[in-house]
């Protein structure tokens, strides 16, 4: 079964449409806070699929992935591209939890030691523009500090950085 993401609202930014819910969803599914934005690019979902799927790809625009594949079970550990980590560990580690080749991605996210969140990428075919809806749910952010690191960290690093980079690295395939 495929689920659905709720109508939203687009708004044009360049080779990609943003789209945001009407409603901004702060709490996850799991308590906490929540990351939750989507963008529909102008390609082929087994396009987008690629740039998720494959580690040199992956690499390009999310974080240097060492040690990753989609396969459900494998450990591996991003890193920034620029090699430059301000504030933070400097790296992430990850176990990819789900897959649902060619539609859903969801690894697990550790940036600081303890403090585990989940990231899921899921892909809709977009009728109206012919190209592929991304969601992306980053969830499990607890407490005061929690919220901060999600609304003001890592929320706007998503929507103005790293979904950016995926546009670009999308146009170079």
């Amino acid at each position: 079964m495929v689920a659905t993401a709720p109508a939203t609202n687009h708004k044009e930014t360049g080779m990609q449409t943003e789209t945001q819910a009407p409603h901004e969803r702060h709490e996850s599914k799991t308590g906490g806070s929540s990351i939750h934005v989507e963008r529909t690019y102008p390609h082929a979902r087994a396009k987008v699929w690629r740039a998720l799927a494959e580690p040199a790809l992956l690499s390009k625009w999310l974080m240097a992935a060492e040690g990753y594949a989609p396969v459900v079970g494998t450990k591996f550990v991003l890193r920034p591209i620029d090699g430059k980590a301000k504030g933070w560990r400097g790296f992430v580690e990850c176990v990819v939890l789900a897959v649902d080749d060619g539609r859903m991605l969801q690894f697990s996210w550790e940036g600081d030691a303890g403090k585990v969140q989940t990231v899921t990428f899921t892909l809709f075919d977009d009728v109206a523009t012919g190209g592929t809806r991304l969601v992306l749910d980053h969830d499990g952010f607890h407490g005061p500090g929690g919220f901060v690191l999600a609304k003001l960290v890592l929320a706007p690093g998503w929507r103005n950085k790293i979904l950016v980079r995926l546009a670009d690295a999308l146009a170079s395939l």
